[in-house]
């Protein structure tokens, strides 16, 4: 009979691991792990490190424009931004240099670092005179927002070296991630400065100090493991003592700190063209607005002598009573038509001192303003009548859209933008300057203010632009020339009078009623100082729509100078308490 062959038990488990763990030689070609078990790149973006990593670079990218709004108060926006980019760049370099060489408890302090950058600030800006411009932002920022940006990227490397990627260990494939996150940074960066501007001072959470705070917590959030009762007192310092805190308690710090340099606070707001405040001045009786590092004119508050009717305050700065000076010109062959209003167009409004003597003068007037919260305080603090017309809106795109339905309207145009210790660059461009040609009436008179350093190729450039659209023009400047050699620089406003005929500009004797009462406006109204044409290089290119970093590059140059004869205005104090 034939035997049954015996079974031959299996391996036992703990035999089947051994085998399985046996080592396999791989045949030629393939590969020893099997990539189809290799996570996806949506598994790898689900993973809790990469989104922390993800999430610290994108708060870093947003504290880069938030840290150049602390600093306009201070040192004007176009100086703060000198040397950014630069300490960016070093700050990304140096988180890959210091890579393994930190402790690994590093991460539980960053937002603890960053509820102190408020403090830290506020200490640093104290010292702006001593630091100077355009150093002093980047002193600051150097102890403030690039230590913060240089933890953030190390810290993102430390969880994204967590992550299998399946690639090799070569030094590129290391610094893949870096390179990754400066690119995601980069585009979170850019969108951030496009829209932070649009909604600041919307409530009090998305003030400068209230964003700050917002990322601090988002840091916490993150990184939930982090210590945070280093953060305590830097906390209550913002929300008690910080002036730049806007708050009711912090703003009565202000006032106590202003008081002591005979000034006082009104009100203030932080808005789309900066931090805007309306201050008095105690012993001198003025007042003034203020938009971050600059000035947007000002008033004085003594009350007129006895006997003297006043119909419109006086301004404290000649080249707003300059800008009237549009009603006196003269052309040959004018004509107007008996008992026609006459019509003017105020491109910015400032505190309102052109457009408030022209609507005293019977004049129908429209301003186009960009910032609400500036023609809020025209009017509120500064007399702007409200019998006019007026348009809350970027000037480029309004003047742009009434070209064909508002050919040939204005008898005036006053083109007066200056926001921030420098001037919007789209509103000097020839495609700009040509449509202000079109609203204006063939016998009409634009005045064009535009403020800077005289021996600068950018008043040069603005020159050649504005004489390349209209077709007679005559410059004037708010003070007179220094001699040569006296002064480095010649910083100053100047106003440009234009026509559209070729006939030469001439200014009527003014009458009694021109100067509405203002002693200002007797000294100041009719044009004295005129600059001709070998102040400027006449040969050149102009200024073109998308084409505007020539003048981009020497506004920088332009703003310093304009913030060093700003400290002399008002005093450093004034400047570093908002």
């Amino acid at each position: 009979m034939a035997r049954r062959p015996k079974k031959v038990a299996g391996p036992t488990q703990a035999q089947a691991i051994d085998v399985a763990s046996t080592p396999v030689e791989a045949t030629p070609g393939s590969s020893s792990s099997d990539t189809s078990t290799r996570p996806s790149i949506l598994t790898r973006l689900r993973n809790r490190n990469v989104q922390t990593a993800v999430q610290l670079v994108v708060l870093a990218a947003v504290c880069s424009p938030l840290s150049q709004l602390t600093l306009a108060p201070v040192y004007g926006s176009v100086p703060a931004a000198l040397y950014h980019k630069y300490g960016l760049t070093a700050s990304v370099l140096l988180s890959f240099a210091l890579r393994g060489y930190l402790p690994k408890w590093i991460g539980q302090i960053v937002p603890a670092y960053a509820f102190w950058i408020p403090t830290l600030q506020w200490v640093l800006f104290k010292a702006s005179s001593t630091f100077g411009n355009p150093f002093g932002p980047l002193i600051t920022e150097m102890v403030t927002y690039y230590p913060l940006m240089v933890l953030s990227f190390y810290v993102a490397g430390d969880h994204f070296d967590t992550i299998d990627l399946g690639i090799t260990n070569s030094g590129i494939a290391q610094a893949a991630p870096s390179m990754g996150f400066y690119i995601l940074f980069t585009w979170i960066q850019r969108g951030a400065r496009g829209w932070l501007p649009s909604y600041i001072g919307s409530s009090v959470l998305t003030t400068r100090i209230g964003l700050q705070l917002v990322v601090a917590m988002l840091y916490g959030v993150t990184l939930p493991s982090s210590v945070f009762w280093p953060a305590l007192p830097s906390v209550l310092f913002t929300m008690s003592g910080n002036v730049h805190t806007p708050l009711m308690r912090t703003t009565n710090v202000l006032n106590n700190t202003l008081a002591l340099y005979d000034y006082n606070l009104l009100e203030r707001h932080e808005s789309l063209t900066g931090y805007l405040s309306v201050l008095e001045d105690k012993r001198k009786e003025f007042r003034v607005l203020r938009c971050d590092h600059s000035l947007l004119g000002g008033e004085w508050t003594v009350p007129p002598a006895k006997g003297r009717i006043r119909r419109v305050q006086e301004p404290i700065y000649a080249i707003f009573t300059m800008l009237e000076a549009v009603r006196l010109v003269e052309i040959e062959g004018q004509t107007k038509k008996a008992n026609e209003p006459e019509k003017a167009l105020n491109i910015g409004v400032g505190i309102g001192t052109a457009p408030t003597a022209m609507i005293a003068h019977g004049v129908n007037t429209t301003i186009i303003e960009i910032d609400p919260w500036v023609h809020y305080f025209a009017g509120k603090y500064f007399g702007l009548p409200h019998n006019h017309s007026f348009v809350i809106g970027d000037a480029v795109e309004v003047v742009g859209s009434w070209q064909q339905a508002k050919a040939e309207t204005y008898d005036y145009i006053i083109h007066d933008v200056f926001t921030g210790g420098v001037e919007p660059v789209e509103l000097f461009t020839s495609e700009f300057l040509s449509g202000l040609h079109t609203l204006l009436k063939p016998d009409g008179v634009v005045a064009i203010n535009y403020a800077g350093d005289v021996s600068m190729p950018a008043a040069s450039l603005i020159y050649r632009t504005i004489n390349a659209v209209f077709e007679t023009c005559r410059v004037f400047r708010e003070d007179e020339a220094p001699l040569p050699g006296t002064k480095p620089d010649d910083f100053t406003n100047m106003v440009f009078f234009c026509i559209k005929k070729t006939t030469p500009i001439r200014f009527r004797k003014p009458k009694e009623a021109d100067y509405l009462g203002s002693g200002a406006r007797r000294q100041y109204l009719v044009p004295k100082h005129e600059m001709l044409h070998k102040n400027f290089r006449t040969e050149g290119d102009i200024l073109k729509r998308g084409k505007t970093r020539e003048l981009q590059k020497w506004q920088a140059k332009s703003s310093i100078g304009h913030w060093e004869v700003m400290r002399t205005v008002l005093p450093d104090a004034i400047w570093e308490n908002w």
